[in-house]
């Protein structure tokens, strides 16, 4: 079963991905901050990270230039979801090393298909 790490500091945002992506049974685990984030991505070492980037104490950016600069952890797919969808942003993102960008609102089918492109590429038409 493919793992996926959700680090996000709203509550109801990780628990809707969670219900979701359980329900195209993933094996989720969750985070509410960077730095508990960024331990729990080394110790389980995920198939898939979904990140926020505002976050208390890293932030999402911080993390993914962390992992994407680690040979254990640059292959992990990292998407980005925030808030924030200035151009500029969009571009730290994919500097950090960030595979997607998602900006919040979003589709709850939309975050879905994107990580069936990275983790089941045979399911995606």
């Amino acid at each position: 079963m493919k793992k996926i790490l959700i680090v996000d500091d709203e509550q109801d945002i990780v628990e809707s991905l969670k219900f979701v992506l359980e329900n195209c049974d993933y094996t989720c685990y969750c985070a509410y901050n960077g730095e508990d984030g960024l331990k729990l991505a080394r110790e389980i070492v995920p198939d898939l990270m979904i990140l926020d980037v505002m976050m208390p104490r890293i932030n999402g950016y911080k993390i993914s230039r962390l992992l994407k600069f680690d040979q254990k952890y640059k292959n992990i797919p990292i998407l980005m979801v925030t808030a924030r969808s200035q151009e500029e942003d969009k571009l730290i993102g994919e500097e950090t090393g960030a595979n997607e960008y998602i900006t919040k609102p979003f589709d709850l089918d939309e975050v879905v298909a994107t990580v069936q492109k990275y983790l089941e590429p045979e399911k995606v038409k």
